[in-house]
């Protein structure tokens, strides 16, 4: 862009602006893309957009356009994360049956038994039920398998794991919850039928 016409995005010229979006809309579809789910690419980078608009007057020049437009794309596409932690918060756990199994804290009330055995059905089953666990980590929601992962298998502290995912304490603590209890609900179901 050259300086008149960003003269021209800065007196919110509309034809200024179209042509701005059509250089530059193609380009940040694409890094939304990699950033949030393909369901909410569009949102994202219409909401760039507005954001763009909104503060072309106060664009210093200080960096290309394109880095500029770059930026309000991740800044939008880290605000719609936040804005689904949110809302994973405020729902219910509703999960009666699991219902004191853990304490204050988010650890086991009693945790499960270790199952071991030297009989080849027994090994047998438990190759099933890794299986099956690796099944359920697979289609957990990326959110919950970080935290499980690197709170019950890497053991790192709640302030480390909300600073590498950019979540709140208790958001951090819903999302282990709701891990632990998959993977809870499965052992007892793999327990009463031998199935996933």
């Amino acid at each position: 862009m050259d300086e008149v016409d960003l003269q021209k995005l800065q007196q919110q010229d509309q034809e200024a602006f179209a042509a701005l979006v059509r250089a530059h809309h193609r380009s940040l579809t694409a890094l939304a893309a990699t950033l949030v789910a393909s369901s909410d690419v569009d949102e994202v980078v219409q909401n760039t957009w507005v954001k763009a608009y909104g503060a072309i007057q106060k664009f210093e020049g200080r960096s290309t356009l394109r880095t500029w437009l770059t930026r309000i794309l991740v800044n939008e596409a880290k605000m719609h994360h936040r804005s689904q932690y949110r809302r994973l918060a405020v729902i219910e756990l509703g999960e009666d049956a699991l219902e004191g199994r853990f304490n204050d804290n988010g650890r086991w009330q009693q945790p499960p038994g270790r199952w071991s055995s030297d009989d080849p059905e027994a090994l047998l089953m438990e190759q099933d039920m890794a299986d099956c666990l690796e099944k359920t980590f697979a289609e957990m929601p990326e959110n919950q398998r970080a935290m499980i992962e690197m709170r019950d298998v890497q053991l790192m502290s709640f302030d480390d794991i909300c600073n590498d995912l950019n979540v709140s304490a208790s958001n951090a603590r819903v999302l282990l919850h709701r891990a632990r209890t998959a993977v809870y609900a499965l052992v007892d179901h793999y327990q009463e039928t031998g199935e996933c």
